[in-house]
C-alpha cells in the first residue's frame, strides 16, 4: 500500500466518507472542544495522550488526523509518520474548515 498524502483537504475527506472508504479519523482536540463540535465516528485522543495510546490506532488503513485548524494535527501526523504510520494524513483547516465548507450548520468556536 502506498503512503497516504501528508495532507488532505476537507473535500477529500468528505468524498472518502460519502464513498464509504475504510478510513479512520483521529481527532486530537481536547475533550471540551469535542463537546462543542465533533465529526461522528472519530477516534478522540487528545494530542498529549497520543504517544501513550498509539496502540489504539490502525496501521492498516488511512488515518486522517484532525484538530481545530490543522496545527496540532499536523504535529501529530508528523510524529505518527516518524513512528511507522505511513497512512497518516493531516486534515488541512481542521474542524473549522469542515464547518465552513462541508457542514455550515455546525457550531464553530
Amino acid at each position: 500500500m502506498a503512503d497516504a498524502p501528508l495532507e488532505i483537504d476537507v473535500a477529500d475527506l468528505d468524498a472518502w466518507r460519502k464513498a464509504g472508504q475504510d478510513i479512520a479519523v483521529l481527532d486530537v482536540r481536547e475533550d471540551w472542544e469535542i463537546a462543542t463540535v465533533a465529526l461522528p465516528g472519530t477516534l478522540n485522543i487528545p494530542m498529549r495522550q497520543v504517544p501513550q495510546r498509539v496502540t489504539e490506532l490502525p496501521h492498516d488503513k488511512p488515518l486522517v488526523v484532525m484538530c481545530h485548524h490543522g496545527g496540532r494535527s499536523r504535529q501529530v501526523t508528523g510524529w505518527l509518520r516518524q513512528n511507522g504510520f505511513t497512512q497518516a494524513s493531516n486534515l488541512a483547516g481542521g474542524i473549522h474548515a469542515w464547518a465552513e465548507q462541508i457542514d455550515p450548520g455546525m457550531p464553530t468556536y
